[in-house]
C-alpha cells in the first residue's frame, strides 16, 4: 500500500465531512422551518433581507454565493407565498429589487428561536460553533481566491 493512498479513503475527505455535516444541518432546520413555512433556501433569502431590506437580487446573490438563475425561481415562489415582491429597479430596469411584505417581515419573530433551537440540537456551545463557522468563513474566502 503507498503511503498516500489512504488520502484517498472516503472517511478522511475534509470535503465529504464538511458536505455531510451540511446535510445534517439542512435536515435539522427542516421541521424548524416547516413550522413558519419556510424551505432552507427561502431562510436564508429572508435572513438578508431581514438584515437589509429593499435590495436587488444580485445582492442577494452575492450574499448567499447563489447566480441569479438559481435565485429567480426561488424568489418567485416567495413573491407567490407574499412574503416579498420583485420589482424592476427604477434606475435600471435590467435590475430586480426584492422587498419584504408585511408578511416576510412578520415572520422574523417566529424565525427568532430557530438559531438557538439549532445549537441545541447539535450539542455544541454557541463559542464552539461561533470558531467553527470562523474557520469554515476562512476556509471559503481562501478557495475562492484561489478560483
Amino acid at each position: 500500500m503507498e503511503p498516500d493512498s489512504d488520502l484517498l479513503c472516503l472517511d478522511k475527505q475534509f470535503c465529504f465531512s464538511l458536505y455531510s455535516a451540511s446535510l445534517a444541518v439542512t435536515k435539522a432546520y427542516k421541521p424548524l422551518l416547516a413550522k413558519i413555512g419556510l424551505t432552507y433556501p427561502q431562510y436564508l433569502v429572508m435572513l438578508v433581507l431581514w438584515q437589509q431590506d429593499d435590495i436587488l437580487v444580485k445582492d442577494i446573490g452575492e450574499a448567499l454565493f447563489l447566480d441569479s438563475g438559481t435565485l429567480t425561481p426561488l424568489l418567485k415562489r416567495m413573491e407567490n407565498a407574499a412574503l416579498i415582491s420583485r420589482q424592476r429597479d427604477t434606475a435600471d430596469e435590467r435590475q430586480v429589487r426584492i422587498t419584504l411584505t408585511p408578511d416576510g417581515k412578520a415572520l422574523k419573530e417566529a424565525a427568532r428561536a430557530i438559531p438557538v433551537q439549532l445549537m441545541c440540537a447539535s450539542g455544541q456551545s454557541k463559542d464552539t460553533l461561533m470558531q467553527l463557522r470562523s474557520q469554515l468563513v476562512q476556509i471559503r474566502n481562501d478557495l475562492n481566491t484561489q478560483l
